[in-house]
């Protein structure tokens, strides 16, 4: 195998953790990296082959790229403890229709076309204002689990999408060592014909 390391990117609140773990387990000589990307920049690795895989919020341009959906993530608000959001399990977006969203940049949620224009902010920005009790964020779940304040609390919006998170990696990317890692994503025993 190459001493080059394999590196697969993964946008912000994925969590390649236990694929990784898999990985140093059934091949320990060959180094993997982990590298975090902001959901803009997710295509950009695997476009100019700084990344060979990664783990991406969709939906992405699958122009010259592979993507296999891995698992939906639901949407959820994020306010100040304070907020009367809390006092429910979850919510509407018709409950939300009075709040001055604030909205980070690549929270993978998008108000409508006719909605006003936010200012754009990064998510842990958007956190710091929500938890001053300046309005509220949309985020997926993960997002909202990995800036998680004390002084936060979030809950599911149930009538918008879910988002979709996958593993991404160029087409023309023959490295053998792409198909051990789809082979560790999607269960595959290190028995497995398969890689």
């Amino acid at each position: 195998m190459s001493s080059q390391s394999f590196r697969v990117g993964f946008v912000t609140g994925a969590t390649p953790d236990k694929w990784a773990r898999t990985w140093r387990e059934r091949t320990p000589r060959d180094p993997l990296e982990l590298v975090p990307v902001s959901e803009p920049e997710q295509e950009l690795g695997l476009r100019d082959g700084s990344l060979d895989m990664c783990l991406v919020r969709l939906p992405i341009d699958r122009e010259d790229l592979h993507c296999i959906p891995l698992y939906e993530e639901v949407p959820v608000v994020v306010s100040g403890l304070e907020h009367l959001v809390t006092a429910v399990d979850e919510v509407t977006l018709a409950d939300l229709v009075d709040e001055q969203l604030v909205l980070p940049h690549a929270s993978g949620w998008t108000p409508e076309a006719d909605q006003l224009e936010w200012p754009a902010m990064s998510v842990k920005d958007a956190m710091e204002v929500v938890a001053s009790g300046t309005g509220v964020v949309i985020v997926p779940m993960s997002v909202a689990r990995l800036h998680q304040r004390k002084d936060t609390a979030y809950r599911p919006v149930t009538d918008l999408p879910t988002t979709q998170v996958g593993l991404a990696w160029r087409i023309d990317n023959e490295d053998p060592r792409v198909q051990t890692f789809i082979g560790i994503v999607r269960g595959r025993t290190s028995r497995s014909s398969r890689g």
